[in-house]
């Protein structure tokens, strides 16, 4: 079977740096030094290979035939794209970028050029915006004629490397409702919009903007506990089961939100997202496109 991770975070050595740097540019090594302690994160290589190494025999330690991998900042977007092309096409990689900064477009289609990124990660949250905003047609136009996929984060937005770094949260929630996506989704057909976590406790607007929008797509990554903010209870089967109602096996992606060692590749997700589905009286081949097959056929159009 196809096992494809559909949402995990490089974090590579210019990731953390750049974290470092905005906690206090003058004693980065310091306040990695700090962090690796208080946290037991593993800092990685300095070396993007030896990195990718690591990252490379995790995947093949639990049979993962491949990952879409992210640049989770700016400034990890070079190493990240030297990291795909030393992965041979084991890794498909997306990277953030802010489209309300001049140029962005250029920049997405230069770095696609030149590294062969597949998709761009918008945070609306973080950066304050609504992703209908008129003034991003022309941005969304341009990821249209690249044919690059869009991940989008909204609801819930906690980044624990931020906060144990003491960096202010500078998230706002008006921003994160994922039916600010329906106008777009709908004026863009031919762009397929990914959503995670199951829109991370916006679970209810997820669902209603993946029934008005058939190429909007979900993944199920990280342990989903927004589900404890919901008004109701709620298991994993139950979020397994109704996602499916709307979206369909078809438009739903495995993923698990790894990213540091030593804990590494996140399997404790993995099985239990297989029980949940089990659960949910998913059929073995339902099964199959959500753990790999979907992505398949999405990074292959």
């Amino acid at each position: 079977m196809v096992l494809i991770d559909s949402h995990l975070h490089f974090f590579s050595h210019d990731f953390f740096t750049a974290l470092a740097r905005q906690k206090d540019a003058a004693n980065v090594e310091a306040v990695l030094a700090a962090l690796a302690t208080r946290t037991k994160v593993e800092l990685p290589a300095l070396s993007v290979k030896a990195h990718l190494d690591k990252w490379l025999h995790e995947l093949d330690r639990h049979q993962i035939t491949q990952a879409i991998v992210f640049a989770s900042v700016p400034e990890e977007t070079n190493a990240v794209g030297e990291a795909l092309r030393l992965a041979e096409g084991r890794l498909t990689g997306f990277f953030l970028v802010n489209p309300k900064v001049e140029g962005s477009s250029t920049r997405v289609q230069n770095l696609s050029s030149k590294f062969g990124y597949r998709g761009v990660i918008l945070f609306p949250a973080l950066h304050h915006y609504h992703v209908h905003a008129e003034e991003l047609v022309p941005f969304f136009e341009a990821m249209a004629a690249s044919k690059l996929c869009v991940f989008v984060h909204f609801g819930i937005l906690q980044v624990a490397l931020r906060d144990a770094l003491g960096l202010p949260r500078l998230y706002d929630s008006h921003f994160a409702n994922p039916l600010d996506l329906q106008a777009v989704a709908n004026r863009f057909p031919q762009l397929r919009f990914i959503i995670p976590h199951f829109g991370c406790g916006f679970w209810r607007e997820t669902l209603m903007l993946g029934m008005q929008c058939e190429n909007v797509f979900v993944d199920t990554s990280s342990s989903n506990n927004w589900m404890a903010a919901q008004e109701f209870p709620l298991t994993l089967a139950d979020v397994f089961h109704r996602t499916k109602a709307v979206f369909g096996a078809e438009r739903i992606l495995f993923g698990t939100d790894s990213g540091v060692f030593p804990r590494g590749w996140r399997k404790d997700i993995f099985e239990a997202q297989l029980t949940a589905m089990k659960s949910a009286a998913f059929s073995e081949r339902e099964i199959a496109l959500v753990l790999g097959g979907n992505a398949q056929r999405l990074l292959a159009s």
